[in-house]
């Protein structure tokens, strides 16, 4: 083998090992599954007295990783209907459902944007400032399957863009 051919050999291959690299740890590394057990399968909703209160749930699928608030995600069930839901729970002003590792198949962030816009599934507040400035979503079809994830609210966005908080934002806490 000639000297250029070694070097090209060499960069491409560290250059598919970078990129496999990269993808692993963005789809893969950070994530872990959350046992169903656990506080972080007990699924909130806000009521309008603004308490957060369980949903009676069941089938609980979810993920969530330690190097970002928004990367948790799950998928459940209610037996409960919409119409009860609705009466009972707040509405969630601006869900914007994100994107889950593709392999982790019940949660679709495209279908569940669709089911919001054409009325066939309704956002609630799950549980608001679950962090300063991260909401969890829930959303729930007519059929009872529920999807959970957080994203950053506008006291959020602004908090963390250095920017004024807008009004009625909760105060920050200082850190140490």
């Amino acid at each position: 083998m000639r000297k250029g051919q070694f070097v090209v050999a060499a960069l491409v291959l560290s250059a598919a090992l970078a990129g496999a690299g990269m993808w692993y740890t963005q789809t893969r590394a950070y994530y872990a599954p959350v046992d169903a057990a656990s506080d972080a399968a007990i699924i909130k909703l806000t009521t309008y007295e603004g308490l957060a209160e369980p949903l009676l749930i069941e089938g609980f699928d979810g993920l969530d990783s330690f190097s970002s608030p928004i990367r948790y995600r799950a998928c459940f069930t209610t037996p409960i209907s919409l119409p009860t839901l609705t009466e009972t729970f707040q509405s969630h002003p601006a869900p914007t459902p994100l994107i889950a590792p593709g392999w982790f198949s019940c949660f679709d962030a495209e279908a569940i944007g669709e089911a919001l816009e054409a009325g066939t599934a309704l956002a609630f507040m799950g549980e608001e400032n679950i962090q300063y400035g991260i909401d969890r979503v829930v959303v729930i079809d007519g059929e009872g399957r529920g999807y959970a994830w957080q994203q950053i609210n506008p006291c959020g966005e602004a908090a963390f863009a250095g920017d004024p908080l807008p009004e009625g934002c909760p105060a920050q806490e200082e850190e140490e």
